[in-house]
Order: structure tokens, then C-alpha cells, then sequence
């Protein structure tokens, strides 16, 4: 569908050479292979981000405020309000699977990006006539404004299932891996895409959340609308300048294909030399094709070719490319990373429920006429974010490509593993600052702004450890799934999010003696011991890191192909690392 469904017939791109023609799998938006110098790099990218900034704007300033509007506006008891937050959360968490693997397989990313953006303002739009319209207001019929209030929210989530994980995707889509120069341009861009998303986050936990308390949730629902009407009108301006992907059906598919193909032959012996597995000519496709490895080795035996007598036994569920078996490895591969990475996102989870319920109980003047609202003091993660984005991108990175050599400064693992060490510093800190907050003489009066070094540790390690997961998860992953591939870097944080919910209850329950004593979590922030649960999530953390740490270190590369493929076997190669060794 879309730009995508389109295919052309070549520029003789052979015969100009990788300078002038991209010639990895995807096309301009006539179907014909890109020109570099017309298509992708920043030049696509820009127009990418800025719809980014206008979502991430959208969903904090729903998201930071929903708690406060079911209890507030339509008047639900706490539990019920709770309950229809992690609702809401759950779905938005995991809807990015679901829309990445229609991204990838059937949709597009471009058209899942457009019809996703439709769909999300279309939530928004209904949000904003509920509030407007004087009989749908919560005063004149309440529960027909619940209702409208509640399809547009799930809209917005709906939307964002699609958006998140196709545009990201499609953005680094605009960067040649086959090119030196966009290649380095590609890590660059996963570093401007988390400024731009930290900037409509602090704009949506500030100027949003302000408009929402002083005007009116109806006149906030415009602006956000207004805003995301644009950004997709500016989205559509650069669709002559994007480099677009051809969707190939399930990405799923092949790797399940490897297993079956495997299993019938799990009977049969390994060559000694990897070479004599079966692998394509690279001449007549665009696909990268990768080297083999020697982890899951019982994979290999979808590759081995049977020398007897019928189609079946070259069948696409009989026989399988060394490029299809180690994308199945690679896959497999990352499931060890997404388990280590799990406790990072629950410590993550912290930011938007205690940490803002901290600072709702504590003094929040800001001279004698303002008083920062609770959601907004999120805007310090996101200030910490946004400084150790642009640090690494422009001072630390460079200083280590020249230390180090190479494209890259340190390896997207290490990334990763320095910023759960920040949150495990941050869980620390906040665990100190609380303590103190509870044993001081007048608990409310002590400043918000104790919390400052808490968010900005937060806001720290995820400019590392979230940047390095959108890179690993789109890099690693098979080409043909890097929109899926955004969704299960997305699941982290939804796994995490649903984690730290479990592990609340259980640590309530073990310290309460099931209810028949006080826990760490009383009903208040006064009666509880939030700094023992901090200390717990530090502890935990610890214990992670050296798990990470084993983990990462055992974790091999994808390996590009550079040289020729000869006679449908694996000839001699050059391998390139699609990222360094931890």
C-alpha cells in the first residue's frame, strides 16, 4: 500500500556506482531506486522528527494528567481511576507490536505512520468536542462525556501503536547502512530523535499541563490537535524526499520456516565447512545477506542442502539461506538482552508514579504567584535527557571515535549498560532524599527541588540506556521486522511498567504480613518507607548489572556480508560488525 506498494524498474544504478543511487532494498517515491542526493539522510529525516515532538507533546500531556481527571472531572474513586490508568498504559504499551508487525509485513511504515497519525488525531478531535460542546460536558451529561472521553483516548492509544514503532523505524530507514558517511549519520539521528521526543515531553508536562489547570482541558485538546494536524501536513510535505520500503508480507514467517526446516533435518550431520551450507547469489537481490556464526549451530541444519530427487526438498519449508538462519539466531539471541534489560524498565516505571507523587507532597512554590504543578516536575528527567543526548552526540562520542577509532564510540551494549548503572546511582539518591524528607520536622515543607538530582540521574541513564535500546533493537533485528523491532524495544518499558506494579504488591503483602501490619506502603507518602523500596530497586539493579554484563559480553553481532557469494555457497567474505563487540 502507499508509497511503498510501489515498484519500478532501475536507474542503472550498476553501472553509476553506490555514490550517486542507494542501492540497498528501497525506493523513491516513483518505485525506482533512490538518488542519494535528492532522498533520506537529514534532509528526509527532519520532516520525521518534527511529527515525533508534536506525539510525544499529544501523549505526556494526556498521559501526566489522566489520574487527575478521572478523580477530579469525572469523579472516580482512586481504585477505579488507577485501574483504567494501567488499563489505558497496558494497551498503549503493547499496541507498537502489533502495528510494527503490520508495518513491516503489510501496511508499510509510511502509510502505517499516516493512517496511525489519522487515526491519533481523530482521538484527539473527540477529546476536544467532548470538552467544548455544551452538552457533552461532564456538568450537563457525565456519562455520556465519560464514554466519548474514554473513545478518544483509546484512539490516541490505538494511534500510537502505530505511530511509535513505524516512524522511528522509518526515520533511520532514510540512512544507507551501505554507506560510510550515512552510516554515521544513522547513530547521530537515534540521538536528535530522543531530543526531539524530550522536547514535546517537557513541553507537554509544562505548557500543556499549565493550559489544562489555568484555562481549560478543552482549550489544551485544541492546541494538541492544532499542533498534530500540522506536524503531519509538514509529514506529507517531504514524501518526494523519503526513501520507502516495500513490504514482503509476515516478517515472521521465514524465521519460523528455519525452525520446521531444522527439525526435519535435525537427523542429519553438519558439514564440516560452513561454505557448503546453502546461501543465494547476491546479484539479483538488494537484500544484505549475513556471515554465519557458529551459536544455535542446530539451526544450521535448514541450511544444509538434500541431494535427492524432488521439489520438496528445496522447498521454502524444507530449505532454508544461511541469511534466513541467522536472523532466526539473531532473534533468539536478543530474548537473554530484553530479560536483562526488564529491571531497568521497572526502575524507569518510578519516574511517572512515585517520583511525581513525591513531589505532590512537597513544597512546589515557585515565588509568591506560581506553584509548579506535580506532572510537571517529569520535565527534570527530560531536561537530564536532553543534556546527556546532546553531550554524547557532540563532545563524547567524537572525543571516543578518536580515542578508540572506528565509527562508533563505544558499542551500543556498553551504551546500554552505562545508563542502568545511572538509574541504579538515581535509585540511591532518591532513596537518601526520601529518608531525609521523612525524617525532617515539617515534611511538606521541604522543596521539590530536592528531587532534582534524582530525575536528572533518571534522565541521564535513559539518554544512554534508551537511545542504545531504540539502536540495538532496530540494528539487530532482521531488515525485514526494524518497525517490530522498535515494538519490543517499546515492550521494555511496558514489561517493566507491568513489573513494577507486580513487584509493589508483592513487597506490600511480605511487609504487611498480608494486611495485618503497616508496610512500606501506607496511605500515604508520611506513613510509608518509599526509601526502603528504593533501596530494594538498587539492590536489584546491582544484581542486573552483573547479569547484563555476562549477558552482553557473550552477545555476538550481526555480521554483514562485503565480499561475493560464488556458486550458491558462501564463498570467501569479508564480515562487518553491525555494531562493536562489548
Amino acid at each position: 500500500m502507499g508509497m511503498e506498494g510501489l515498484r519500478g524498474g532501475g536507474h542503472g544504478a550498476a553501472e553509476d556506482g553506490g555514490e550517486r543511487w542507494v542501492e540497498d532494498s528501497s525506493v523513491d517515491y516513483q518505485g525506482r531506486p533512490p538518488l542519494r542526493a535528492a532522498t533520506g539522510s537529514w534532509k528526509a529525516a527532519m520532516f520525521i522528527i518534527l511529527i515525533e515532538f508534536s506525539e510525544r507533546l499529544s501523549y505526556f500531556g494526556l498521559a501526566t494528567s489522566l489520574m487527575i481527571y478521572l478523580t477530579k472531572v469525572l469523579h472516580e474513586e482512586m481504585k477505579f481511576a488507577a485501574k483504567n490508568v494501567n488499563y489505558w498504559t497496558s494497551v498503549t504499551t503493547l499496541m507498537p507490536l502489533l502495528g510494527g508487525f503490520f508495518a513491516d509485513g503489510y501496511l508499510g511504515r509510511f502509510s502505517t505512520v499516516l493512517l496511525s497519525t489519522l487515526i491519533y488525531l481523530a482521538g484527539l478531535v473527540i477529546l476536544a468536542i467532548a470538552q467544548l460542546s455544551p452538552r457533552l460536558k461532564p456538568d450537563h451529561n457525565l456519562h455520556l462525556h465519560e464514554t466519548l472521553f474514554f473513545v478518544g483516548i483509546y484512539l490516541v492509544s490505538i494511534g500510537t501503536g502505530g505511530h511509535k514503532p513505524a516512524l522511528e523505524s522509518f526515520g533511520a530507514d532514510q540512512f544507507d547502512d551501505g554507506h560510510a558517511a550515512e552510516r554515521v549519520q544513522k547513530m547521530s539521528y537515534f540521538n536528535w530523535w530522543n531530543c526531539a521526543l524530550c522536547a514535546g515531553i517537557l513541553l507537554g508536562v509544562t505548557v500543556i499541563v499549565y493550559l489544562q489547570e489555568r484555562v481549560g482541558w478543552g482549550a489544551a485538546d485544541v492546541v494538541l490537535a492544532a499542533v498534530m494536524a500540522a506536524s503531519l501536513l509538514v509529514f506529507l510535505a517531504g514524501w518526494r524526499h523519503y526513501r520507502y520500503r516495500v513490504p514482503e508480507g509476515s516478517p515472521l514467517t521465514p524465521l519460523v520456516r528455519v525452525v520446521v526446516a531444522a527439525t526435519r533435518k535435525r537427523h542429519l550431520e553438519l558439514p564440516d565447512d560452513a561454505n557448503q551450507l546453502y546461501e543465494v547469489k547476491p546479484q539479483n537481490i538488494k537484500k544484505r545477506l549475513l556471515c554465519h556464526t557458529d551459536q544455535l549451530r542446530f539451526l544450521d541444519k535448514a541450511a544444509i542442502v538434500e541431494h535427492g530427487s524432488g521439489e520438496e526438498r528445496r522447498g521454502a519449508w524444507r530449505l532454508a539461506t544461511v541469511t534466513q538462519v541467522e536472523e532466526t539466531k539473531l532473534v533468539l539471541a536478543m530474548v537473554p538482552i530484553w530479560v536483562a534489560t526488564l529491571p531497568f524498565g521497572i526502575t524507569a516505571a518510578q519516574v511517572s508514579t512515585f517520583f511525581i507523587k513525591q513531589g505532590s507532597v512537597m513544597d512546589r512554590r515557585m515565588g509568591p504567584h506560581f506553584t509548579l504543578p506535580p506532572a510537571s516536575t517529569f520535565a527534570m528527567a527530560a531536561i537530564g535527557m536532553m543534556i546527556a543526548v546532546a553531550v554524547y552526540d557532540k563532545i563524547l562520542e567524537p572525543y571516543l571515535r578518536r580515542l578508540i577509532g572506528g565509527e562508533r564510540g563505544i558499542s551500543i551494549l556498553k551504551r546500554i549498560g552505562v545508563g542502568i548503572a545511572f538509574t541504579i546511582v538515581a535509585m540511591a539518591v532518591a532513596a537518601t532524599v526520601e529518608r531525609r524528607r521523612l525524617r525532617s520536622p515539617s515534611p511538606a515543607a521541604m522543596s521539590v527541588f530536592w528531587l532534582v538530582p534524582q530525575f536528572m540521574l533518571m534522565g541521564i541513564g535513559d539518554g544512554f540506556a534508551l537511545v542504545g535500546l531504540q539502536e540495538y533493537f532496530y540494528d539487530q533485528v532482521p531488515d525485514s521486522m526494524r518497525s517490530l523491532g522498535i515494538g519490543l524495544y517499546l515492550s521494555v518499558i511496558g514489561a517493566g511498567s507491568f513489573l513494577s506494579s507486580q513487584l509493589i504488591t508483592a513487597v506490600d503483602s511480605v511487609t504487611s504480613h498480608g494486611g495485618r501490619a503497616g508496610g512500606w506502603f501506607g496511605k500515604d507518602l508520611n506513613s510509608s518507607r518509599l526509601d526502603l523500596f528504593y533501596w530494594l530497586l538498587a539492590c536489584i539493579g546491582v544484581a542486573n548489572l552483573v547479569f547484563y554484563v555476562v549477558v552482553a559480553t557473550r552477545y555476538s553481532y550481526k555480521t554483514i556480508k562485503t565480499g561475493k557469494v560464488v556458486d550458491d555457497k558462501a564463498g570467501d567474505v569479508e564480515c562487518a560488525a553491525a555494531g562493536a563487540g562489548y
